[in-house]
């Protein structure tokens, strides 16, 4: 099996990206399906967070583009707003050396006229959620004859959130001869039954889930009495360093919940559930990846698509009702090298769940036991606390701002910022999100406003 992208016989200003992107040696996903893409198969792959699947459907699409017709020639389908943005994200950036490549994403939060009228201007793939693209493909805002590939990302929790008749409509909506993919972390009976139905002589794609993948993840397990895994769940983000964790529960309830207590507690957190607007989770979003908050709670679905670089910590405050996803849960720390750490809060009642997850993973879970009440031995200066504020400015990737453009308007005479007082930047369409640090916020975000960036005055404000 090939692990070098160079093999795969890409163009050269794909290549150019991948290498920029820091991408080594190909994924195992990568190694299979890219090949098997590029020669245009319809393919079913199981895969996990982390395994560079955006990767391993996205460059053999950019790739195959007519880049002068500026028809729709791909769709993606995803279950969520936060994972069909993120996969544009991915999709531009590995773009990035096709002049005029056009990505739009088709998702709820977002007004359908807006996304109508960037319609009508012509892109060249659509990523959205089932229900706002079959709203298109409904108005005729949306025209998909000219569709040579469609890829349905994590197509199993899209049936499990109750999009089948969707997506089947899309399916049926799109051109008979085409490109048909699935990307499912697990394979239930109905994906099966979906590919027999539209696709032909798909090739299915099995990445095994060994314990070598998870070998620099520590994992233990906490045995606590219901009543007292708050508590539990308090030690363990006190006592274990992290500049970021994620926590999971299973309920939307749960999460608020826990959100309130956590805050209450005196913890940077914030949390993530299917409820929220487009705008807040945007906001929610940036602020976990760019260290303004520490501690995000949420639900598996809400989680679906969350793209953190660095994340030190996970916390399963409920254990998940499969072992699968348990593992896709833990995957999200540990990455590129680095040790992770989860640490999961179990009940006696969860005794069979646990030996479910340990015959999944191949290995134990380490027994941990939690010093309810105990203060952590190291000083503590406000250590749950972010050191980064977060300024949002009224202006984004179609105002033709770039992230040097507000970092030299931070550090330049007007703000007068050191370059170590800014964290990450991201540009989104119409606005973007910068962190800065806490101290300086207040006053960067004044000289902003009073400023220019790039000539142009923006709305500055700071994200609460």
């Amino acid at each position: 099996m090939e692990t070098d992208f160079s093999a795969l016989g890409l163009s050269q200003a794909l290549l150019s990206v991948v290498k920029e992107l820091g991408f080594t040696a190909l994924t195992p996903i990568q190694a299979q399906a890219i090949p098997a893409l590029l020669a245009g198969r319809d393919l079913v792959g199981q895969s996990k967070t982390g395994s560079g699947k955006t990767a391993a459907f996205g460059l053999p699409l950019i790739e195959k583009l007519k880049l002068e017709e500026r028809e729709l020639a791909a769709l993606i389908l995803c279950p969520t707003r936060e994972l069909s943005a993120q996969v544009a994200r991915e999709l531009r950036k590995f773009g990035r050396g096709h002049a005029g490549f056009t990505v739009l994403v088709l998702s709820g939060g977002e007004p359908v006229r807006g996304q109508a009228s960037a319609l009508a201007k012509g892109a060249h793939i659509a990523v959205g959620t089932p229900g706002r693209v079959l709203d298109h493909l409904q108005r005729r805002t949306l025209r998909v004859h000219r569709v040579k590939s469609v890829v349905l990302d994590e197509a199993d929790r899209m049936l499990e959130m109750g999009f089948q008749e969707d997506m089947e409509k899309i399916l049926k909506a799109l051109p008979k001869a085409r490109q048909t993919v699935f990307f499912s972390a697990t394979f239930p009976g109905t994906i099966e039954a979906l590919s027999q139905k539209y696709q032909q002589d798909p090739l299915w794609i099995e990445v095994a889930t060994n314990a070598s993948e998870h070998a620099e993840i520590r994992q233990l397990v906490v045995q606590v009495e219901p009543e007292k895994r708050l508590p539990a769940l308090l030690w363990a983000l006190e006592h274990h360093p992290h500049d970021s964790a994620l926590v999971f529960a299973n309920l939307k309830l749960t999460v608020a919940e826990l959100e309130k207590s956590l805050s209450k507690a005196g913890l940077s957190a914030a949390s993530l559930h299917g409820d929220l607007e487009q705008y807040d989770r945007d906001r929610v979003m940036a602020k976990f990846r760019n260290g303004s908050t520490r501690v995000l709670v949420a639900t598996d679905v809400a989680a679906r698509g969350i793209d953190v670089t660095s994340l030190d910590l996970v916390v399963n405050f409920e254990l998940p009702t499969q072992p699968e996803i348990y593992v896709h849960r833990i995957g999200r720390t540990g990455r590129a090298g680095k040790q992770g750490l989860a640490i999961s809060l179990a009940s006696a009642r969860d005794d069979e769940k646990i030996r479910a997850i340990e015959q999944c993973t191949g290995r134990p879970l380490e027994p941990a036991n939690a010093a309810l009440g105990e203060r952590p031995r190291t000083a503590r200066a406000a250590p749950l606390e972010a050191k980064m504020s977060t300024l949002r400015i009224s202006g984004g990737r179609k105002d033709k701002l770039r992230p040097g453009d507000i970092l030299g308007a931070l550090t330049g005479e007007a703000a007068g910022l050191d370059s170590a007082d800014v964290g990450k930047i991201e540009i989104h369409d119409h606005f973007s999100y910068v962190a800065v640090s806490k101290s300086k916020s207040r006053a960067a975000q004044q000289s902003l406003s009073a400023g220019r960036i790039k000539s142009r005055r923006f709305k500055v404000e700071l994200v609460k």
